[in-house]
């Protein structure tokens, strides 16, 4: 090779082009959104479909293929001449709700008191300001919404709380296998409940509350265990 003269860099593979992601998947990807994120809870019925053609600017047949899907992964619900009801908050809580539903409630009583006491205990240890103040506004809703006598929304409310502690657990991987499994544990809270609220079914929540915000890891840990200790030792539904 001569002096000077210039060599040339190996030529690379060339590199694939992009693309856009088809249409339906991006509504799909929008309308997972709005459940993964609250914005439609679970049991709430989804804008009619007309509705999220004009909200998203796409055509009918692409809004119904994207609910299809949803639907097929547990998400969704589509009840023909009533709508579409969101039934899960992702895919796996979609499975999880399918694979256990009809499971033995005493199981899910344990299952239910194993991960609410892991998650009081790390929570009286790793809480912040913020999530006390979150706290809070749960516990206010719930007693709201004992107080209105509406047993569902006494469901979603006490739900919401529990959430709420093993959320400020700060451990992801509890908290994201709570959520997984949160629609199974309102089934059990639902035949827990029954259909209307009756004051001996009552359950002060307030001294897990305390417990956590005084950072004592044992008393939450207690308090938590309390909440479906009956369930634990019995082998049908007990009297509330």
């Amino acid at each position: 090779m001569n002096r000077g003269q210039s060599v040339s860099p190996p030529s690379a593979p060339a590199l694939p082009a992009l693309q856009r992601a088809p249409l339906a998947d991006q509504v799909i990807a929008a309308l997972r959104h709005q459940i993964a994120s609250g914005e439609w809870p679970v049991g709430s019925r989804i804008p009619t479909e007309s509705a999220l053609v004009e909200q998203l600017g796409v055509a009918r047949n692409t809004v119904r293929e994207a609910v299809r899907a949803l639907a097929h992964n547990g998400l969704l619900d589509i009840r023909q001449g009533s709508g579409t009801y969101v039934l899960a908050t992702s895919e796996l809580a979609g499975v999880m709700h399918r694979r256990f539903a009809g499971a033995d409630l005493r199981h899910v009583a344990e299952l239910r008191s194993a991960l609410e006491t892991a998650g009081a205990r790390l929570a009286a240890r790793r809480r912040t300001d913020q999530d006390l103040r979150q706290l809070d506004g749960l516990f206010a809703r719930r007693e709201v919404a004992w107080e209105s006598g509406d047993a569902e929304r006494f469901v979603d409310a006490d739900g919401n709380l529990h959430l709420g502690v093993v959320a400020a657990s700060h451990n992801d991987v509890l908290a994201a296998v709570y959520a997984d499994l949160a629609e199974v544990l309102r089934d059990f809270l639902r035949e827990d409940v029954g259909e209307e609220l009756r004051p001996e079914g009552y359950m002060d929540h307030a001294r897990l509350l305390d417990a956590i915000r005084a950072g004592d890891s044992e008393a939450a840990s207690r308090e938590a265990a309390s909440h479906t200790a009956e369930w634990s030792h019995c082998t049908g539904t007990p009297s509330r």
